[in-house]
């Protein structure tokens, strides 16, 4: 007996419109909380949205408790660190992938033997070496270890091995040097690949927590997760103001993959059939 097509598409999209819905009902139910008054979500039955909607709690994060400066901190942190590290990512993937070298791929494979190894692993290595540069308790501190991924240049590395080697010849036949070239004809067409580096960089030093608690001992140095894990040791019976922080800590990055997703979507797909 053959399923009619018409029902089978209801029913594929009503499945997924309901995993859908429960992946984003914690989601929402953060966001309803955050606007509930001191108390309100311990009562029973535990209420879904708030009966009198109040600001209360985000006047209490920015007043009292000076969120503001963590989420300019985390801003700060987070857009360098993505900046650099898209153009390191870019520059070194590029070279791997196009340039030749003594040792590009024995250097190459060597970087991919470096994803198995954990970071926390480098942590205390890393923490010996910036302290003589005097680079602890600072913003540069916290952003060296973002500044390059292996992940990151292996994504640019196969996705700049499908550009046209003639069209780089073209160039540096018309009298273009490698800086002209790399900027004027491969980072144009680079450019899916950028917003998904771009995503994944930013992502990644913003939810950053356990690096910025062990590098910035400074509490106005603080990130936005280390500042809401300090507030949840300080208020962790008040739901409502952990739920507002979390608010303030999830929206952003969540704003910036809604705007940047097809791009996203794109480099992903490319990066996978390149080379």
């Amino acid at each position: 007996m053959t399923m009619n097509p018409r029902l089978a598409i209801w029913l594929v999209n009503g499945l997924l419109a309901a995993l859908a819905g429960a992946t984003l009902f914690p989601l929402l139910w953060m966001l309803s909380v955050s606007f509930m008054a001191p108390g309100a979500s311990t009562s029973l039955p535990t209420p879904i949205l708030p009966h009198s909607p109040t600001l209360e709690n985000y006047r209490t994060l920015f007043g009292g408790v000076g969120m503001g400066r963590y989420l300019l901190n985390s801003l700060l942190i987070a857009t360098l660190a993505t900046v650099i590290s898209v153009t390191f990512n870019l520059m070194a993937g590029y070279a791997f992938a196009k340039l030749r070298f003594r040792g590009r791929d024995a250097i190459f494979r060597l970087l991919l033997g470096a994803l198995v190894i954990p970071g926390q692993v480098a942590m205390l290595p890393l923490f010996l070496m910036l302290k003589p540069l005097g680079l602890i308790n600072s913003y540069g501190g916290a952003i060296v270890p973002a500044m390059a991924s292996v992940f990151g240049i292996f994504l640019v590395r196969q996705f700049a091995r499908g550009i046209p080697d003639e069209l780089l010849e073209a160039a540096r036949i018309d009298g273009a040097g490698e800086l002209r070239v790399f900027t004027t004809v491969v980072v144009p067409l680079l450019r899916p690949v950028v917003a998904t580096l771009a995503v994944f960089s930013f992502l990644a030093a913003w939810n950053d927590f356990m690096w910025p608690l062990i590098v910035l001992t400074d509490d106005a140095l603080h990130t936005l997760p280390v500042a809401l894990a300090g507030l949840s040791r300080e208020h962790v019976q008040d739901n409502e103001l952990m739920m507002a922080g979390s608010v303030i800590t999830v929206l952003p990055v969540l704003l910036i993959f809604l705007a940047l997703q097809r791009q996203y979507m794109e480099g992903l797909l490319a990066g996978s059939v390149k080379g």
